[in-house]
């Protein structure tokens, strides 16, 4: 009978030996609180939660390296941390009823303005365009959620700023504006011409918030202002159909 208990205790403690360490109670912690989450918390968020004395930073290289191998990955979007299906393994997710809304060429040129020169007017992206850009351009943009208005130009009419959201990074996978590709990449991919006249190059944009000098706040009713199509100027009586329409 003593042989076979001590048989027994040496097969459980070469059975608790196999067992995975501990993980730190931090981890855990990090873990809880991202998975619990329904949208991508900031560091300092994070670190408000922790138990005194832990590196959050280190903490999070720590998770983001235990998952990286793993279906659910840690990545960090426009510098706020949230768990996300690994990359090669998003067509799981896919679902057939999902209906692609595809952006017009005008709607796409308008959006990497915007990315690449933000904060910008609508004066200034019709200049970088060399067209007009219709108010139902900016709308469709708008209601994506890609872009916000910012603020307003110190210039005369004060007209509306634009910039891109933490919406565009997600929708784009990527961390900051500073990911997005630059001259040489784009050339790469087609998207540029190779032969650009000399001197050209691409902005390099910023994840600064903060209104430039030449920017002031909105004000009250500028977000809803910036969806309401404008008003319609009125017809002149003695005009006649012609010249409306040479006019339209």
């Amino acid at each position: 009978m003593a042989g076979l208990a001590e048989m027994r205790v040496e097969q459980l403690e070469d059975f608790e030996s196999e067992l995975p360490a501990a993980r730190p109670e931090e981890l855990r912690l990090l873990e809880a609180l991202l998975f619990a989450s329904s949208e991508p918390l900031d560091q300092a968020a994070l670190a408000k939660r922790m138990p005194d004395g832990v590196d959050i930073k280190m903490a999070l290289a720590q998770l983001q390296a235990d998952y990286a191998s793993r279906g659910v990955n840690l990545v960090r979007i426009a510098n706020k941390w949230t768990f996300r299906t690994a990359g090669d393994l998003a067509w799981l997710m896919t679902r057939e009823s999902t209906e692609t809304r595809r952006l017009s060429r005008a709607a796409i040129e308008v959006l990497a303005i915007i990315a690449y020169h933000q904060p910008v007017t609508r004066a200034e992206i019709e200049e970088i365009r060399g067209v007009v850009t219709s108010k139902g351009t900016l709308d469709v943009l708008l209601e994506t959620g890609w872009i916000k208005p910012r603020g307003r130009r110190k210039t005369p009419g004060r007209p509306l700023t634009f910039g891109t959201t933490e919406a565009f990074l997600s929708q784009f996978s990527l961390e900051n504006l500073g990911d997005l590709p630059g001259l040489e990449e784009l050339k790469g991919t087609g998207l540029l011409d190779s032969r650009l006249p000399g001197g050209f190059s691409v902005p390099t944009p910023s994840d600064d918030p903060a209104l430039r000098d030449d920017e002031e706040p909105l004000e009250a009713g500028d977000l809803e202002l910036a969806l309401v199509p404008p008003l319609e100027p009125e017809s002149d009586n003695s005009s006649s159909g012609g010249a409306a329409a040479g006019g339209s």
